[in-house]
């Protein structure tokens, strides 16, 4: 099925492992222009290499998006190198969490620098581009703790729950112009946080990802692959109806909607 992406200029945060990278691998199969932001040089050249390997027009750009400047650069270099930008995919981050009392003021402000300030800024500069294409896609990666959060939780659920508001107004304010914006709620999926994890414990990493799974109605913890699949769908014309929503990734495991 052709997705109609073929052209297509996407913006991939955090696209040099896991989630991140399986969509613009994704997107670039389907023939959209690709590029990738992340802080680490060598995987983004290598992650680079991959997608021009397979064939695809891509752009590594280095930059930490949690800083405005950086959000500024990303988008100054993207529109300098495809002059336009269709798709954003915000899913720079990581979980961090704790004991309420023990989460002081200076991780919170990183979180939500990273989580929900990043998405705010790139979204505020890629949207004006969007609305003189005509159109565009904001696709927000958050977490079922957003909607459903457990104890020893913050602050990920907290800012992942303000990614879930963001994404809802920011769908009933753009709906007129064509811009479209959901976002992609995750459970346990494969990342390199399970594998350091793993190798600090001693223990295998497909050990690991079973005992993780034993909860899941699944029975298994998802794979990077079949987010960026949800991703793509959103992205393309096959999507051209949804926007506003959330779509549990999780293998059942939440109790919510």
């Amino acid at each position: 099925m052709d997705l109609g992406l073929k052209g297509k200029v996407a913006i991939v945060t955090g696209g040099t492992q896991g989630i991140g990278r399986a969509s613009a691998l994704r997107l670039s199969a389907e023939g959209a222009r690709v590029a990738i932001v992340a802080r680490d040089a060598g995987r983004l050249e290598r992650t680079l290499g991959e997608l021009q390997g397979a064939g695809g027009e891509a752009l590594a750009v280095q930059a930490d998006v949690s800083r405005a400047a950086d959000c500024e650069r990303v988008v100054a270099e993207v529109l300098g190198r495809f002059a336009g930008v269709d798709i954003l995919v915000n899913n720079a981050g990581t979980s961090a969490t704790g004991e309420f009392e023990a989460v002081s003021d200076a991780t919170w402000q990183a979180d939500f620098d990273l989580k929900l300030f990043a998405a705010i800024r790139l979204a505020r500069l890629a949207i004006p581009h969007m609305q003189r294409a005509g159109g565009g896609r904001v696709i927000n990666i958050t977490n079922i703790g957003a909607k459903q959060p457990r104890a020893r939780s913050m602050p990920t659920t907290v800012t992942r729950a303000a990614g879930l508001a963001l994404t809802k107004a920011l769908s009933k304010e753009y709906a007129p112009d064509g811009i479209l914006v959901n976002t992609i709620c995750i459970g346990l999926v494969r990342a390199g946080q399970h594998e350091r994890r793993a190798a600090q414990r001693g223990v295998d990493v497909e050990a690991l990802y079973a005992e993780m799974g034993r909860d899941i109605p699944l029975g298994r913890v998802g794979q990077a692959e079949e987010v960026a699949n949800v991703v793509a769908f959103l992205a393309s014309a096959a999507a051209s109806y949804v926007t506003g929503t959330s779509i549990n990734l999780d293998g059942g495991t939440s109790a919510v909607l």
